[in-house]
């Protein structure tokens, strides 16, 4: 009796043994194949066309620090942006990033929701949270972060009516706009 249960614990055991290394095999060949599709993503940086009149220069480096890898032809391609999940995730954000506003391409069509810049970085969507932990030079002081919001208000403008907006198509230049038209939106911006 004793050999019987034995010989079906060794079934057994050999049963789960087969199961685990199929499993463990039937991994790795999906992580493989997901490796090499990771590996060939593109991973380019176009050329800078032109960049907007900044206000200052430390406007531009604070957002070069916290934003330029998803919203410029400057990225930065790590290391793990080349390591499958990671590099999907990555290619992703950058391309949606590059194609909602783009620093690098400006007046060519880069611009198009940079003037959403100043309100989601107030809002704390932007850096998204999962990009901190691996970029720390993101991570900014109160005092760096409002002076973003300034910089990027100024260059922008709210809406799209800054200065490196003027006289694009279906947008009202700033000189049609009254103060007071302004002013509202500023302290309600300065409000949420």
């Amino acid at each position: 009796m004793s050999n019987s249960v034995t010989t079906v614990r060794e079934a057994k055991s050999r049963w789960v043994r087969r199961i685990a290394l199929i499993l463990g095999g039937t991994l790795v060949t999906v992580f493989v194949i997901l490796q090499g599709v990771a590996l060939a993503l593109p991973r380019s940086n176009p050329p800078v066309v032109t960049e907007p009149p900044w206000d200052s220069p430390q406007t531009r480096e604070l957002f070069m620090r916290a934003c330029g890898d998803c919203h410029s032809n400057q990225t930065n391609w790590r290391w793990y942006t080349y390591v499958a999940p990671v590099a999907f995730l990555a290619y992703r954000d950058v391309t949606e990033g590059r194609q909602k506003c783009n620093v690098s391409e400006w007046g060519v069509g880069g611009e198009q929701k940079c003037d959403e810049s100043a309100e989601t970085i107030q809002k704390g969507t932007m850096p998204p949270w999962f990009y901190l932990p691996l970029h720390p030079e993101a991570r900014f002081s109160p005092q760096e972060q409002q002076q973003l919001i300034q910089g990027l208000l100024a260059t922008f403008g709210e809406g799209g009516e800054g200065p490196g907006r003027e006289g694009t198509p279906g947008r009202q230049n700033e000189e049609n706009e009254s103060e007071e038209s302004l002013i509202p939106r500023a302290i309600a911006l300065r409000l949420s």
